[in-house]
């Protein structure tokens, strides 16, 4: 355990130096403020200058007295009190919500509405209600999972006790995110109520001109007031008339067709995680359109795209690989990660009888196997801990521990730790090693170093590092050199993290004299860690190399088939980590986000201004191929990205990052992740996804687009501020190109066919007014408008943005280039909007032209009744509601149940209510106007003409167009749904996956989507081409305390008081 005087030195080591302690139970006062810590922190939050901070108590041993800000964990959206503005903020944003505001605050002056005081309030109120109950449900479930954070306990020390208190953690609040497609809808609704406007100034004119120019003549029409007169109150008068040309249905309709949706992510068991016990779940539906627009993914690498499981694999000893087995060296699938079972609880994979037989069997490596994994039992700076039988390695490195559980799995077992000894059990006999001293680690180095007195007393330099940092300080009669180096090849090429090891020994002369430089060195004030690396250099030399260690950080299962599939989907990835540079170049390399022959550019500059010239440089390297995708991988490092995001720099470093086919960024902040994202999204303007799983994700994950949090080892902090949360990384390949392409398609077709429905019947309103001398005059009865969106036409919407997909969820994955059509908005955008309104403009002309012609002549009933303007209006409102309905068939891809029902139903639906309406007064004293209008219109012979007449008239225009394009230019969606249909009817899997064999159709197919990538060339120092061999070492460095400090603190052969 932790011992008394090692707690207090490591205390006053973790505090400013100026500050003072005066007592290890009493205050301590700092007057100082503090310094944000450099970007060489692999921990590190932010770059900025030195704060002053007001001086503050620090009480050691005891709880706190200071009050601090509460760290109580929220990030839900809304509180009690600030659900209401905040929510009502976020509706009236929309501008659909805004404008049936000012609508339903005009209807509200007298006598101005054709329509009624309350037409659009009323539905206003209802679709507020329902948004609200739907955010009311989302944000309670964000903040059921802050509860369970907050309420979590963790252990402390306290008087040399253990006690149990709750652990709160901090966290910002949720952003108000909006989803691109709501604000294209924004910016075409605004477009929208423009034209209306031009529609209602028109009328108001009209009006004016019929009264001026017909007042007289027509003195049969008795004017009941002067108002009609008034240009300000027949323009309110027009405002209100035609105001439903945008769809106040739309609103409702979608939230809960998002709604929907966001079920259908949480129900989906493919994304389901058994291990844990885990399903997706989205934390919101507002943004599940965009799920289907991903350009730019941002991935954290440890935890997102591995398990954070390090793993011993391989190694080499004297020349000789163990833990290689060529009849299983082949391409990993899928399957093999599904059937991969849980990694063992001491991180090892090793399982080469070889090594320990050439041990016991002496064989001529043997001294060299031993040497090997003493060394990897004793060169560390892990802390033990025992759990009765079991020991428990608490490493700042998991890499480290990976290598001591490793050396333990081969019988040398790191048992416990003193301030300034080693105890092991080699072979089962226990040997103490006396730890004279540490020779950190640092990304420079690239190594780090222990000096040991062995049990037999002599000296020894163990050494652990880099290859090529190994390899220089090698003696001149050090073996196994070639073979090492191919078995480094080996390892590299799987991605495996390697490391060298070797030794020295050491004479008690050459000792003494570097110690005293050592000493010099630790103690002065100025340039100390330039010094001290300057000293380790001094005895670091004529090493022996021993061999080399291959560990694995497993990759999630399914990530390089993801991550093949999301570029085949013209989906750019950049990895964003705190790992160094090696590492991630190596995970790189394993996940197939960067291959075997694509170019490094590897950017790792000291200054603004090396910086500034190495961007430059390869910018124009890349001449005539800049801003185009080339094969090429950046790799910069979070220091040198300091001044690439720099101002003068930013524009070109981004130039050169968009050009590249990967981007790995190392050694990067919270804070440089967050602001890579931001920088992105704003010049490139697509859709960004920030994917992570740990608290450190957070800032990049609310600052994207779509920010997707993994549940991971990390705790709950990215689950809880993401959009969406998924328990592998493998799931985001179904999250984007099935449900976010299904979601996408879903609601832009819901909302273009609402625009379309509501254009079709208000337009009308318009043509009538030329016939009725612009006074205002409704064509359909009041609530007959009024039902329209909520009965008569609500169901195909629903049905659109609920059932509707464009191809099956098998043929989505076998094809992710079909992603590129919602990717690149080609669903919906300002051609395809005004297409469609267009297209509703000539069918509202047909619908009611066409009746109106045929009608114009008085047509005396059998009944004796004369028909008027409400007949022609009945017959045209059926004429729009056959047509939308079948419009609304046109436009499904996938007939379910739901599919009819929604058609054929929502006609049945009018026609029986026709009837009924037309039957109720004067028993219900509503509309008496329509009294046996039911019977005037179906008894008439026009009615069931045009009832097949112009329907028709109207689709064969949309029918017509759709084969023309089809002959003329087929489309890579209408090839994979002719490759549906003929499966379904023949009756066999025509498609086929990857490895399968290939129809015809399909040959076609994947030769339109192939697509060349031109050559790229390149010059510089910085460039590389090939595999590097790297190293395994996440070890933090230059912190306020070091890890020979923190190893001389503990005493592991002491006993430790729990109490909770």
């Amino acid at each position: 355990m932790l011992n008394g005087a090692g707690l207090d030195k490591a205390l006053k080591m973790s505090l400013p130096r100026r500050s003072r302690i005066r007592s290890s139970v009493g205050p301590v006062r700092s007057s100082l403020g503090y310094k944000k810590a450099e970007d060489e922190m692999s921990r590190a939050t932010s770059v900025g200058d030195q704060l002053e901070a007001p001086a503050r108590t620090i009480y050691l041993n005891q709880p706190h007295l200071n009050k601090f800000r509460d760290n109580q964990i929220s990030t839900a959206k809304y509180s009690v009190l600030t659900f209401l503005p905040r929510f009502l903020y976020e509706q009236i944003r929309r501008a659909a919500n805004a404008f049936f505001l000012f609508i339903a605050l005009l209807q509200q002056i007298p006598d101005v509405s054709p329509t009624g005081r309350y037409t659009t309030l009323v539905p206003l109120i209802i679709i507020l209600t329902i948004a609200g109950i739907k955010e009311i449900v989302e944000d309670f479930k964000r903040h059921k999972a802050d509860n369970a954070v907050n309420k979590k306990k963790t252990i402390v020390l306290r008087n040399g006790m253990w006690h149990t208190i709750m652990w709160k953690e901090n966290s910002t609040k949720a952003p108000l995110k909006r989803s691109n497609v709501e604000k294209v809808t924004n910016v075409q609704i605004l477009v929208l109520f423009g034209i209306l406007l031009v529609m209602a100034l028109v009328s108001s004119a009209g009006a004016l001109y019929w009264n001026r120019s017909h007042g007289e003549k027509n003195w049969y029409i008795k004017k009941m007031d002067t108002t009609s007169d008034n240009f300000g109150y027949n323009l309110l008068t027009f405002i209100i008339l035609y105001n439903n040309l945008i769809p106040i249905s739309l609103l409702v309709t979608l939230e809960v067709v998002k709604y929907t949706q966001a079920l259908f992510i949480n129900w989906d068991t493919d994304m389901y995680y058994i291990g844990n016990d885990t399903p997706a779940m989205a934390r919101t539906s507002n943004l599940n359109e965009e799920l289907g627009q991903v350009k730019y993914l941002f991935s954290d690498k440890t935890g997102t795209l591995t398990c954070n499981i390090m793993n011993f694999k391989k190694c080499s000893i004297a020349g000789v690989t163990y833990g290689h087995f060529p009849e299983l060296a082949r391409e990993p699938s899928s399957d093999d990660f599904c059937r991969m079972p849980p990694p063992c609880s001491d991180s090892c994979d090793f399982d080469d009888p070889r090594l320990l037989k050439n041990i016991e069997d002496r064989h001529p490596t043997a001294p060299c196997i031993q040497e090997f994994l003493t060394l990897l039992a004793v060169c560390h700076t892990v802390v033990p801990e025992k759990d009765g039988d079991n020991i428990i390695y608490q490493a700042s490195s998991p890499d480290e521990a990976a290598l001591v559980k490793g050396a333990k799995k081969l019988g040398f077992v790191f048992t416990a730790r003193t301030p300034f000894s080693v105890i092991i059990e080699a072979m089962g006999q226990e040997q103490t090693f006396g730890i004279l001293n540490v020779l950190e680690f640092s990304s420079d180095r690239k190594r780090m170093s222990v000096i040991v007195r062995t049990p037999s007393g002599r000296l020894r330099l163990y050494c652990k590092g880099a290859d090529n940092v190994i390899f220089e300080r090698l003696s001149k009669d050090s073996k196994y050199m070639e073979e090492t180096l191919c078995h480094l090849e080996y390892f590299a090429t799987e991605g495996l993290r390697t490391l060298c090891v070797a030794y020295a020994d050491l004479s008690e002369n050459e000792y003494e004299e570097w110690l005293k430089v050592y000493q010099e060195a630790s103690t002065i004030l100025k340039d100390r860690a330039q010094r001290l690396e300057e000293c380790y250099e001094i005895i670091e030399k004529n090493l022996l190399l021993l061999g080399a260690t291959a560990i694995e950080d497993r990759l999630q299962a399914g990530v390089p088939e993801t991550i093949a599939t999301l570029l085949k989907a013209e989906i750019k990835i950049w990895v964003l980590t705190g790992d160094k540079q090696e590492t991630a170049i190596n995970i790189g390399y394993s996940c197939r986000l960067v291959s075997q022959n694509m170019a490094l550019i590897l950017l790792k500059e000291d200054s603004l201004d090396a910086t500034r010239a190495a961007i430059t440089q390869h910018c124009t390297d890349l001449g005539n191929l800049l801003g185009k995708e080339n094969d090429v991988a950046l790799i910069i490092d979070g220091h040198t990205l300091k001044y690439a995001l720099s101002f003068e720099v930013r524009r070109s470093f981004l130039d050169l990052a968009l050009s590249c086919k990967a981007v790995i960024c190392c050694r990067v902040s919270p804070l440089q992740k967050s602001e890579i994202v931001d920088v992105v999204k704003k010049r490139v303007k697509a859709i960004t996804l920030a994917i992570g799983d740990g608290a450190n994700d957070v800032g990049m994950i609310q600052t994207a687009h779509v920010g997707v949090g993994i549940s991971g080892n990390e705790g709950m902090q990215a689950t809880n501020n993401s959009d969406y949360a998924i328990a592998q990384f493998s799931y985001l390949e179904k999250l984007l190109l099935v449900h976010g392409a299904w979601s996408y398609n879903r609601v832009t077709k819901c909302i273009l066919y609402c625009f379309y429905k509501n254009v079709v019947l208000y337009i009308i309103e318009l043509w009538f007014a030329f016939v009725n001398g612009f006074s205002g005059q409704i064509l359909f009865e009041r609530w007959c408008i009024g039902l329209y969106n909520v009965i008569f036409t609500a169901l195909p919407p629903f049905t659109l943005g609920i059932f509707e997909r464009s191809c099956t969820q098998e043929s989505m994955l076998r094809f992710p280039q079909l992603y590129k059509i919602t990717q690149n908005g080609e669903g919906f955008n300002t051609k395809v909007f005004w297409g469609h309104c267009i297209n509703a403009l000539v069918h509202s002309l047909i619908l009611f032209w066409f009746p109106m012609k045929a009608l114009e002549h008085d047509t005396v009933l059998t009944s004796g009744h004369a028909t008027d303007y409400l007949f022609v209006g009945n017959i045209v409102y059926t004429y729009v509601v056959v047509t939308v309905c079948l419009k609304a068939g046109l436009e499904t891809t996938a007939w379910t149940k739901f599919s009819h029902l929604a058609v054929w139903g929502s006609m049945l639906t009018w026609l029986v209510f026709f009837g009924i309406y037309s039957t109720i007064w004067p028993t219900i004293p509503i509309a008496p106007d329509m009294r046996g209008q039911a019977t005037m219109v179906l008894s008439s012979a026009h009615f069931w003409l045009g009832l097949f007449l112009v329907p028709t008239a109207c689709l064969i225009e949309d029918v017509a167009w759709r084969a023309a394009k089809h002959t003329c230019k087929k489309t890579l969606l209408e090839e994979v749904q002719e490759l549906e249909t003929k499966s379904r009817v023949l009756g066999k899997a025509v498609l086929r996956d990857s490895n399968g064999k290939r129809l015809n159709e399909r040959d076609r197919l994947i030769k339109r989507l192939g697509r060349k990538t031109p050559p790229t060339l390149f010059r510089g120092s910085s460039l590389q081409q090939g595999v590097p061999h790297g190293y395994a070492f996440s070890q933090e460095e230059h912190g306020a305390v070091s890890q020979e400090e923190v190893i001389r603190a503990y005493d592991t052969t002491k006993k430790k008081s729990r109490k909770k």
